[in-house]
């Protein structure tokens, strides 16, 4: 059974930082792209950051220079590290894991809440 479990989520002020984590567990996480996502309420799921497997990264424009994907293969992680955030950046972030192209899997966290406010 696939399971990813996010955490490092919560309340931070703008400006401020956090570091999101998703443990991967019941897949060969090396074989896989990793993604974060994130969806704000009213809007639509976007694609935040994503890592091959081959540690190629991309981010979304809103996002770029503020925040580092990384992963570790060993401890079957990824990371969202996330700086300099804004109120814009409030939103459910959520782990994402995919096989694609070679593959026809796709797995997703349950999501962890993320809010930039003062």
């Amino acid at each position: 059974q696939v399971q990813l479990v996010e955490s490092g989520g919560g309340l931070v002020q703008p400006g401020g930082s956090l570091r999101l984590s998703c443990a991967a567990s019941g897949l060969i996480f090396s074989a896989y792209a990793m993604k974060w996502y994130r969806q704000a309420p009213g809007k639509q799921r976007e694609l935040v950051a994503a890592i091959t497997s081959g540690r190629t990264t991309n981010y979304a424009d809103s996002v770029k220079g503020r925040f580092t994907i990384s992963r570790d293969n060993a401890k079957n992680t990824v990371y969202l590290r996330m700086n300099s955030l804004k109120p814009e950046d409030t939103a459910v972030y959520y782990c994402n894991a995919d096989s694609r192209p070679i593959g026809t899997r796709v797995y997703w966290g349950q999501g962890i809440q993320v809010t930039v406010s003062s």
